[in-house]
């Protein structure tokens, strides 16, 4: 694809992924991703990849593990309370230390909740989700097209770190159609000396395990680990700044919610308030730079989310509580409109927030 075409965001990101050079998908359906496993389930035979509807999303995950053990470029799509059942395969994933990409279109909780959009599994993707210390990378699209980039980036970022790369996307991205262009293959084969395929004349089998039964052992691999989350964290850290330099006020939001922050923030400049926004595309690691340094200047911070306050954490920690750091969230698969977003704008810069 070198053109620009309309697509939706669940199947921009499934082709995508095939020009990544993924040709193996395991997953369950589960709304609002299905379209993400329904166009795999045609476009995998007709490249001649896997795919397979598993019975569960439990299952789908040991798929994936067991895939990427042997090399594949894999990947698997679900929502919520599915990414919640996946939970443990992620952790013995990361603990193996293999690449993969998921990705998750977040849905309204808590429990099954509705189908509508949110961003309630920012903790859940961010701060490991399962059991053990790990980490996922985490991207955070706002547009189809950048669904599109962060696909590709993700598939690359995951061989070079062997490391879970997760896609953090919603409802809203999910379903609305934008012109995208894929405009370049990243199908290159990686080597993989450490995949299960066979002797191959070497002296000793390849091993992949997440189990050591000796606890000192078992810390030199969670060292091993820790050292590459540190590369990570130092390598990997991704945003996007708008009209910060002068900003009084510093509105911070992923995803869609940036969309919305970005309206409103045009509608404050035009009234002459010093707004600006910084949108964090890698949620993990997060992007604490920028906040540190904004946190000279501003006077405020003001963090948008759909949930009850998730992301905020990591905002205070970035700021070191330097300036205040405000809050307004709508749950449930609501969807804060730009005009929400400018009153409780209007209501720090007349000092009414919270009243």
């Amino acid at each position: 694809m070198s053109e620009k075409v309309l697509m939706k965001g669940n199947e921009a990101i499934a082709e995508a992924a095939i020009a990544a050079g993924c040709r193996h998908y395991f997953g369950y359906p589960i709304t609002p991703q299905t379209e993400i496993t329904e166009y795999m389930s045609r476009r995998m035979p007709q490249l001649g990849g896997v795919f397979l509807q598993a019975e569960s999303e439990i299952s789908a995950i040991n798929m994936v593990y067991g895939a990427a053990g042997a090399g594949a470029r894999v990947m698997t799509s679900s929502s919520s309370p599915g990414i919640s059942l996946k939970q443990e395969g992620i952790s013995y994933i990361a603990g193996a230390e293999l690449p993969c990409f998921i990705v998750n279109i977040m849905r309204g909780g808590p429990g099954l909740g509705g189908i509508q959009p949110a961003q309630g599994d920012y903790f859940q993707a961010t701060k490991g989700g399962g059991h053990g210390d790990y980490h996922n990378i985490v991207l955070a699209p706002n547009s189809v097209q950048e669904m599109v980039d962060l696909t590709m980036t993700g598939f690359a970022l995951a061989d070079q770190y062997r490391n879970p790369v997760m896609l953090l996307g919603d409802g809203v991205l999910g379903q609305m159609m934008e012109p995208v262009e894929i405009r370049e293959k990243s199908d290159t084969p990686v080597e993989k000396p450490w995949a299960t395929v066979g002797m191959r004349g070497r002296a000793k089998p390849n091993i992949i395990n997440s189990l050591y039964l000796k606890a000192n052992e078992l810390e030199d691999h969670n060292k091993h680990l820790q050292e590459k989350y540190a590369r990570i964290q130092t390598s990997e850290m991704r945003w996007e700044e708008i009209e910060t330099e002068d900003a009084e006020l510093i509105l911070v939001a992923y995803g869609i919610t940036a969309r919305i922050a970005q309206s409103a923030l045009d509608k404050a400049r035009e009234n002459g308030q010093k707004v600006g926004l910084l949108r964090p595309i890698s949620l993990w690691p997060f992007p604490e730079p920028p906040f540190a340094r904004l946190a000279k200047t501003a006077k405020a911070f003001l963090t948008l989310e759909l949930s009850a306050g998730q992301m905020i954490e990591d905002v205070r920690l970035a700021t070191h509580d330097a300036k205040p750091v405000h809050f307004y969230g709508r749950t449930g698969g609501v969807i804060m409109t730009p005009l929400e977003v400018y009153r409780e704008i209007c209501k720090i810069f007349d000092g009414k927030e919270g009243k």
